[in-house]
Order: structure tokens, then C-alpha cells, then sequence
């Protein structure tokens, strides 16, 4: 009996003293530097400052990122970098300075890359390989990264900015988020029947990179936290009425009413959250405008459309309003409350003729209610009370939480829309996308992005695969405010059923193939070739709230334009976006349409095509640079590092699962059990916790 309460006793001292030996054992010890010490080596891990510098014309982005690495170690490094870029980025040119050098990236196939670069890295040459995991994540990495010696590297990349509520809104992604990844999701799965286009595209396209060490987490919570810096320039071609950022203090300057320059009220900024910039044009009242490029390699047109002025909706339809709620370890705190908030003001906001479901998942998937309930006031009352006792654990087991919204039957008569809140911290997106495809039926889906570094690809294409719209809440903001606004954007498109004729020009190759509607305050552009000048009016039609409509836009397509026109590559990159999409349809799409399921290698191959053509990192397609000097005698003897990671602003722990160094979360016990158990190993003397040490943010490099 003693010895019991011995052992319960020391096992209850150590859940609270085992912080206090862990932050003592993280103590400072070597200004300048970071290090940590993995499998029994102390490593040195390099340094990293970004610089971006935007100019936005209009509604289109020009962006060049400067990321240079350090070395704080006495010996040679080999560095990566993990870090994301705005899903819709057309990546197409990369310089590499080092020493006296400064070399132009070539884009080539990916496995070609990864020699080139393996074999520079053997031959003691400094190296860049800049690969692309997702759309919205990249890895950097460089090869013989020398003491004394940093290495510059220069992405540049084009865009469009969408509007957004009304306003034109740009985002700079700033850091990657960790990812759950379910088990399996990575691997083949066994024979079944279907084409090999679905099956191999869901998991082919899960794989992920290792996550790097985390401040706090595998490190000390000591960072430099002035890693970037951001001056955008704005030609707005019509006067600007607003410019704001609520992820960030910013400074303003104005210098004609049309020309404004932006950048960050205490000059640099921690890498921690997404940069959003929000910004209106006076007069922008246009429904649809034209930008074109025609030069040696053909003709290309980027067609904008504007939904127009909306009729009052007078739309009764019963809709069954499903709220499905991501409660996983990634959730908890901030993003759970912000999430709740929300709750509060859709519930509150339900029509007398609407039905309501709530569904939270985590490991598994549950629901509030047996069956779709009356929005009466005692309904939403005991909803509310159920939401308000949510919490955030375990595993993102999203797959479960879809299935059980769309797969029943939605009720006889009634409109199904279904709102997703999640951070969407997944890494077998293409599955989900999927399944999305395959179970939605008449759904409408409304993915609401919850926290400061979402995965904005999932949810992006969440909103367009359920035919409806993305939107983003800020948990560190306002959260009551914000709440409010989105809650009210729960509403009908007001332009569907969108077809152009084109009237006989001679256009080609369309993208989106499938055109989207449109909700109120959003903008579309649809990108296309033409194969030979012409001119003519063509015809924009669609449905507003029910009435047919039709926007006449006079069209000229020249024979030639300038040449430094980014129509081109964004044609590119629509139809590489276009392309991975149809990876994920499900097979009853193409059937629907009369249509061949497509080949996963035919579509690889159209990727890479297109990468290659228009020199723009992929999939399949990466840039590689490479020094003509030898910088390390001895490459055999070099280490591997990675870039450390600040944790994503509003997250807590949780959101990293059992190991920060990876992006498999735990999909089992919370957090806090897991503590426990750790505990209780100590105590048994059968763990040995992994030593990191660090030291204050080295000097700017």
C-alpha cells in the first residue's frame, strides 16, 4: 500500500515539475546561434531573413521574394526551408546569389532536378532546389551553405487579387501550418474498382515533406521576430479609396490618388501568420474587362466577370443548414472559440422555414441531433449549449465528418448547405476534394478557413467543388465582429448557370472548364488562347436570383502586345490548376458528361508540358540552381538543418500532434492525457526526452 501511494505521489510531482526541468534543460547557452541536438549530435541550425516586395496593377500582383540563409555554425550546412506561397502563385523565375556568383534557375522535371542538385551537393557546390508539395507549400533547399557565406535566393511570381466582399484582397502566406495526416493516406491503396486515375490520384499527391523544428516545441520559444519585411506598391488605375490590414499594423502613404506604397509599422515582422491586404477602387462599377497577350508562342486572353446588381431575394426555399465543425487537437483555444462565436451568430440568424444540423469531428464523427431539427427558439437554444461545450482533441479525421453530412439524404423539398469551419490541417486533400465530388449531390458548401495559417488550397477548393465560396476568420481579431460579417454571407449566388459565346472568335483551351457562380462581391476571370486576331462582341450569360440575363462585352484581340504581359503564365497556371482539379473528380463527373475518365500519368504529363513550356515550378516541375565555384572541400562531411519555424499565431501545441518534427498529428489520446502518460514514463525511468538547447535571435543577416 505504501509503495502505491509512493509511486502516485511521484507520479502526480512529476506532471507539474517535468515543465519547469524541461524549460531549465532549454536554457540559453551560445549567443548568436540556434542549435539543437537530434539523435545524440548537436546541430546548428541556419538563419533565415525574407523580403517581399509587390506591385499590384489593378487586379494583378507582382511578387519577388528575397530569402537569404545564414550559417551561425563553424562548418558546412545543408539547409531547408519550408515555407508556403499563395496558392495561385505562377512561380516562374528563381536567381541564386552566393560570393561573387549569381546564377538563373532552370525549371526542369523534378527527378532531373533533384540530380542536378544531388550532384552539386556531392561535388561541394552551392546549390538552391526550390520543389513544390501543394499548391500553397514549397520546400527550399540549399546545397553547401558555407560559414561567413550567406546565400541569397530571388523567387518571382505573378497573380491575380481576387475581390472579395467588395474589396480586392491579397495574401502573402507567411508560414506552413502542420498537417494531419490520416494513416494510410500516403500509401497505395489495394486494387479496387475504379479507374487509375482516382485511385492513384488520391494518394500520389499526399505525400509530404518533413515539418522543420518548432520554436517552442523541439526548441526553445526564442526567435528572431523581425524574419521579414513587406513594402507593396499599388497602382490602382483608379483612385484608391481604401487600403487596411487586420493581420497587420501597417503604414500607408499615398502618393497620388491613385499610387499608394504600404509596409509594416515597425519595419519587419515575425513569419508567424498570413499577411492580408485589403484594399477599393473608386469607380470600379465594371461587370467584366479584358487583359490579352499575343507574342511568338500564341495568343492569350484573361476575360474578368462581375456578378451585376442582384434583385432582392425573395427565395422561401426551406434549406436544411448543416454546420460541420473541425474539434481536432489544432482547434483548440482560439480557433475553437472563434468558431463558437460563429455558431452564435448563424444559429441566431436560421429563417423559420430552415432545419439545422450540427456535426463536430475529430477521431471520429458525431452529430448533435438524430435528425434535421426545426430552427425554433428552443432548438437553437439547446444547439447553442452544445456548441458551447466543444472542445478540441485528437486527430483530423475529416473524411468521417463530410461522409456523415452529405451522405444522408438531405429532407424532400429543401436546399442542403452545408458550413465547414476547420483549419484544414490535412495532408490527403486530393481524397477529401474527392469525396466532396462524389457525395454533395445539390449541396452547397461554405468552407470557413479558422486561424492565422490556413491551408487556403483545401479550402479554396473546398468552396469551388461544393459550388459555393471560401471565407477566413482571424481567431486574434475580433472575433464577435468578424462572426457577424460572416454569418451574413451565408446567402444565394447571385449569378449561376454562367455560359459565354464567344460569337465566332477563335478562342481556345478555356479554363475554368466548368465556370463557377458567382456570390455577391466576388469577381471571376476566365483565361483562355485565340489562335489568331480578331475582333467582335461577345455574350456573358447567366441567372440572377432566377431571371435570366445577358452582358455584352466588345472584344479585340490583337496581333501583338508587350511582351512583359503576365496573361500568358496566368493562362498557365489556371490550366495547371484546372488539370490537378480533374486529378481529384470522381469518375461520375466525367460519366455525367459523356466524357472518359482521364489517365493520371495523361494528366501528369500535362502538368509537367506546361511547366516546362512556361517555366513554372509544379508538381512535377522544379527549379534548380547551381554554382560553377566549389565552395566545400569536404561535402561529404556536411549536415543536414532545417530552417526552424515559429508556431502558427493562435495555435496551441495541440495542433502538432505527437511530434512537432512531422506532420503526422496524433490521432489518439488529447494532449493532455498524453502529458500524463509522459509523466508516468518518467517517473519509470523508461523515457529519455531529446535535448534541445537555443540561444537569443542572431543579429539580422
Amino acid at each position: 500500500m505504501r509503495n502505491r501511494l509512493l509511486f502516485f505521489v511521484s507520479f502526480v510531482l512529476a506532471l507539474f515539475l517535468v515543465p519547469a526541468f524541461a524549460a531549465r534543460a532549454a536554457a540559453p547557452r551560445l549567443a548568436g546561434t540556434i542549435e539543437a541536438e537530434i539523435d545524440g549530435r548537436v546541430v546548428q541550425l541556419p538563419l533565415l531573413k525574407t523580403d517581399i516586395e509587390v506591385d499590384i496593377a489593378g487586379d494583378l500582383a507582382s511578387v519577388g521574394i528575397v530569402q537569404t540563409f545564414a550559417n551561425p555554425a563553424q562548418q558546412a550546412m545543408h539547409a531547408t526551408y519550408l515555407f508556403p506561397l499563395n496558392h495561385d502563385a505562377a512561380v516562374h523565375e528563381m536567381w541564386m546569389e552566393v560570393g561573387a556568383e549569381r546564377i538563373r534557375a532552370q525549371i526542369q522535371e523534378v527527378q532531373q532536378a533533384e540530380r542536378t542538385f544531388e550532384r552539386a551537393k556531392s561535388e561541394g557546390r552551392a546549390a538552391a532546389l526550390l520543389k513544390q508539395h501543394r499548391p500553397n507549400m514549397f520546400t527550399q533547399q540549399i546545397a553547401n551553405l558555407m560559414p561567413g557565406l550567406p546565400v541569397r535566393v530571388t523567387l518571382r511570381y505573378v497573380q491575380t487579387v481576387p475581390k472579395v466582399d467588395g474589396d480586392y484582397e491579397l495574401v502573402l502566406p507567411l508560414v506552413v501550418g502542420p498537417r494531419f495526416q490520416p494513416p494510410g493516406a500516403d500509401r497505395p491503396p489495394a486494387p479496387v474498382d475504379e479507374p487509375a486515375a482516382v485511385r492513384e490520384g488520391t494518394w500520389a499527391l499526399a505525400a509530404l515533406p518533413d515539418y522543420a523544428p518548432v520554436f517552442g516545441l523541439d526548441l526553445p520559444p526564442t526567435i528572431d521576430d523581425a524574419r521579414v519585411g513587406l513594402r507593396i506598391r499599388i497602382d490602382g488605375g483608379l483612385p484608391v479609396q481604401r487600403v487596411e490590414s487586420r493581420t497587420h499594423a501597417i503604414a500607408t502613404q499615398a502618393e497620388t490618388a491613385t499610387r499608394w506604397t504600404v509596409g509594416l509599422r515597425h519595419g519587419r515582422t515575425i513569419d508567424n501568420r498570413d499577411f492580408v491586404l485589403r484594399y477599393r477602387l473608386a469607380g470600379a462599377a465594371t461587370n467584366a474587362g479584358l487583359l490579352v497577350q499575343a507574342d511568338e508562342t500564341g495568343g492569350y486572353f484573361s476575360l474578368l466577370i462581375e456578378p451585376p446588381a442582384a434583385p432582392a431575394d425573395a427565395d422561401v426555399t426551406p434549406r436544411e443548414m448543416v454546420f460541420l465543425l473541425d474539434c481536432s487537437g489544432s482547434m483548440h483555444g482560439l480557433p475553437m472559440d472563434a468558431s463558437k462565436a460563429f455558431m452564435r451568430e448563424a444559429l441566431r440568424k436560421l429563417r423559420p422555414t430552415d432545419s439545422f444540423r450540427i456535426i463536430r469531428f475529430s477521431d471520429d464523427a458525431t452529430e448533435f441531433s438524430e435528425a434535421p431539427l426545426p430552427a425554433s427558439a428552443d432548438n437553437i437554444r439547446r444547439g447553442l449549449a452544445y456548441t458551447d461545450r466543444l472542445r478540441g482533441e485528437g486527430g483530423t479525421m475529416m473524411a468521417r465528418g463530410i461522409r456523415q453530412a452529405l451522405e444522408v439524404p438531405a429532407p424532400a423539398g429543401s436546399l442542403r448547405i452545408v458550413t465547414f469551419l476547420t483549419d484544414g490541417y490535412i495532408g490527403n486533400e486530393a481524397e477529401i476534394l474527392r469525396l466532396v465530388g462524389e457525395l454533395r449531390g445539390g449541396a452547397r458548401l461554405y468552407a470557413f478557413g479558422v486561424g492565422t495559417g490556413v491551408n487556403r488550397h483545401l479550402l479554396d477548393e473546398l468552396g469551388r467543388t461544393g459550388r459555393g465560396f471560401s471565407r477566413y476568420m482571424d481567431p486574434t481579431e475580433d472575433v464577435e465582429r468578424v462572426a457577424a460579417e460572416l454569418s451574413e454571407r451565408l446567402q444565394s449566388p447571385v449569378l449561376t448557370d454562367i455560359a459565354i459565346d464567344w460569337n465566332g472568335l477563335p478562342v481556345t483551351d478555356i479554363v475554368p472548364e466548368t465556370i463557377p457562380d458567382l456570390f455577391a462581391g466576388q469577381s471571376l476571370r476566365i483565361q483562355g488562347r485565340y489562335t489568331q486576331p480578331g475582333s467582335g462582341r461577345i455574350r456573358v450569360h447567366g441567372r440572377s436570383r432566377g431571371r435570366a440575363g445577358t452582358l455584352m462585352l466588345p472584344v479585340e484581340l490583337p496581333a501583338r502586345t508587350a511582351k512583359d504581359a503576365p496573361v500568358a503564365r496566368l493562362w498557365a497556371r489556371a490550366a495547371i490548376r484546372d488539370a490537378m482539379t480533374r486529378m481529384t473528380l470522381p469518375p461520375m463527373y466525367f460519366q455525367a458528361r459523356g466524357e472518359p475518365v482521364p489517365d493520371f500519368e495523361t494528366l501528369k504529363n500535362e502538368v509537367t508540358d506546361l511547366g516546362l513550356q512556361f517555366s513554372l515550378v509544379t508538381r512535377w516541375t522544379a527549379f534548380v540552381a547551381v554554382s560553377e565555384q566549389i565552395y566545400n572541400a569536404a561535402p561529404q562531411d556536411t549536415v543536414d538543418a532545417a530552417v526552424p519555424l515559429p508556431p502558427v499565431a493562435g495555435v496551441t501545441p495541440r495542433a502538432y500532434g505527437s511530434s512537432a518534427n512531422s506532420f503526422v498529428g496524433a490521432a489518439g489520446p488529447e494532449a493532455s492525457v498524453w502529458g500524463g502518460m509522459l509523466a508516468l514514463l518518467l517517473a519509470a525511468g523508461l523515457l529519455r526526452r531529446r535535448r534541445v538547447a537555443a540561444c537569443a535571435a542572431a543579429p539580422p543577416v
